[in-house]
């Protein structure tokens, strides 16, 4: 086993015998041997391309669902990713046939037919296969980068919207860590899987705004009612409407939690009456949270968190999609024109006690950015006025490490003359306090789920145009990121490919950075990690 791909590698370096997420070291092998699989996919998908022949689009969303399964905290089931395995030497087999010769590369080429197999094979196909670190640094970089944007298309997949160009680059960014490529090419690279980050994620709030309308600024309840509920966590907001059609008139109603909190600011969830609102908070809490829910818990997406000794929800805990866990109940794939069946979740939410309440409340979101350029006169007066001196970009995950509590900290310590833009679950560190307005604008403003940090960067680039600037980076905006998954790797890439530059990342840089890509980063954009609240205050505010 070594696993480095999120903010928690061991020691800041890698997990080596099990994952400090607690993934087992087979589970973790067993997933570089699909990762090796679904570049011998690719490798064949991208010679079939060149000559001008067609690759099935259930070819992409194989190689898509592969990559989105060894996303962290998103899939523990073991027979799922060995049944991965077999599923893509299928098809890689197949596009070979297509294709009329033997590509020249193992994952072109080799078999395996048992778990034993597998794991007997892992070590010379994981990332320590590759012994330039600077170049294993990248082709993680890369390959990182290429999971977040695989999720994000999933989601954009599944509400019938799709780019074959996107589909292309993913096969060809898997292809890439294959071949023999220089540094300087890899960091073209690199950047070149950002600006793929950037169409994807454009990609995905064209499908989520075409389906469900432009997010409204919206107060979000976060006690309970009396009724039984179902909690939905992860991203996918399909899975949720069909959720919402099937429980109306049920009795039963449905919660939002983590990542699922902005769905609540779509026009087309807000006829759901039942609709009740976000329980609990960030991913990471959600053992006691989710215990104490009683009622069914969906995952539509990553992310889960092993059960402790003494939690009881296994049996009403389920999964969809490209999340799965041992021992829950998995909800197959929607048919074509179809719903998912979610029946087994209602018939035992009717069953249960309703929800314990947690707190009680409401928490203001929905500050896209169709949202906030509506308010653009307002905000273009405060930033003249000089009631806003300046705009924090504190998007990101959050994460069970106590130094995150620097987030909060920070919020907090901002001048009166600030205000947060957010996107993703790192929100939970400060979108529960009391901060206050600038002239009705309030200081936090969310954009929504992770991917929303296009919104971010959509809102950028248009005060840039508004005030007349010529860089992105003249702009009163300084960004101080949190970063868990990799997910807000493609974030970080394609924030990078629009050219801002001087970002904070943290509460550690991520492990698979070598010392020289790091300092590629530091030297050309500015790259920094995360210091005390005052010093990064006075770095910030300078």
């Amino acid at each position: 086993m070594y696993c480095n791909q999120c903010q928690e590698a061991s020691k800041g370096y890698a997990c080596t015998v099990v994952g400090v997420c607690g993934k087992p070291e087979e589970l973790s092998n067993e997933m570089d041997v699909l990762l090796h699989a679904l570049k011998g996919v690719s490798l064949y998908a991208q010679a079939l391309r060149a000559e001008g022949q067609t690759v099935a689009q259930s070819v992409t969303m194989q190689v898509v669902m592969g990559l989105f399964a060894t996303i962290t905290n998103a899939n523990w089931d073991e027979a799922v990713i060995i049944r991965q395995i077999t599923q893509a030497l299928k098809t890689r087999d197949a596009l070979q046939n297509q294709l009329g010769r033997t590509l020249n590369h193992h994952s072109a080429t080799f078999q395996v037919g048992s778990r034993a197999e597998v794991l007997e094979l892992a070590p010379q196909v994981g990332f320590l296969a590759t012994e330039d670190e600077d170049i294993r640094s990248l082709h993680s970089l890369i390959l990182f980068g290429v999971k977040g944007l695989a999720a994000y298309y999933e989601h954009a997949h599944n509400l019938g919207f799709h780019d074959e160009a996107i589909e292309a680059f993913m096969e060809e960014a898997l292809a890439v860590t294959t071949q023999e490529r220089s540094v300087t090419e890899l960091v073209t690279f690199t950047l070149k899987t950002g600006e793929y980050g950037v169409k994807v994620m454009a990609l995905l709030d064209q499908a989520n705004t075409s389906t469900y309308g432009k997010p409204e600024i919206t107060s979000v309840s976060i006690g309970t009612r009396g009724n039984p509920g179902i909690l939905v966590s992860g991203h996918d907001l399909k899975d949720l409407e069909d959720l919402l059609r099937q429980t109306e008139g049920t009795g039963v109603d449905v919660y939002t939690h983590g990542e699922m909190l902005p769905a609540h600011y779509y026009p087309a969830f807000k006829k759901y009456a039942h609709f009740a609102g976000n329980y609990g908070g960030a991913w990471w809490e959600q053992n006691p949270q989710l215990e104490a829910f009683n009622g069914p818990i969906l995952f539509t997406t990553n992310c889960i968190v092993p059960l402790k000794a003494g939690n009881t929800y296994l049996n009403r805990m389920y999964t969809t999609g490209a999340s799965g866990y041992p021992g829950a109940t998995h909800i197959p794939d929607r048919p074509e024109g179809g719903q998912k069946d979610f029946s087994a979740l209602i018939e035992q939410a009717r069953g249960c006690p309703a929800p314990t309440q947690l707190e009680e409340g409401h928490i203001v979101g929905g500050f896209a950015h169709d949202q906030v350029m509506a308010l653009a006169d307002q905000v273009v007066d405060a930033v003249k006025t000089g009631a806003i001196k300046k705009f924090f970009v504190m998007a990101g995950c959050d994460g069970r490490f106590k130094t995150r509590s620097y987030y909060t900290d920070f919020a907090e310590s901002l001048p009166d003359d600030t205000v947060i833009l957010t996107a993703g679950c790192a929100k939970y560190r400060y979108n529960k306090l009391d901060l206050g307005d600038i002239g009705g604008i309030p200081r936090v403003l969310d954009a929504g789920q992770c991917n929303d940090s296009y919104s971010l960067a959509v809102i950028a680039l248009k005060l840039k145009e508004v005030f007349g600037l010529g860089d992105v980076n003249d702009l009163p905006i300084a960004y101080n990121i949190a970063w868990y998954e990799q997910k807000a790797v493609i974030v970080l890439l394609a924030l990078l490919s629009l050219g801002v530059k001087n970002i904070h990342l943290g509460p550690t840089l991520p492990a698979f950075l070598s010392p020289n890509v790091a300092r590629v980063l530091v030297e050309n954009f500015g790259i920094a990690g995360m210091g005390t609240v005052e010093d990064d205050l006075h770095t910030f505010l300078a």
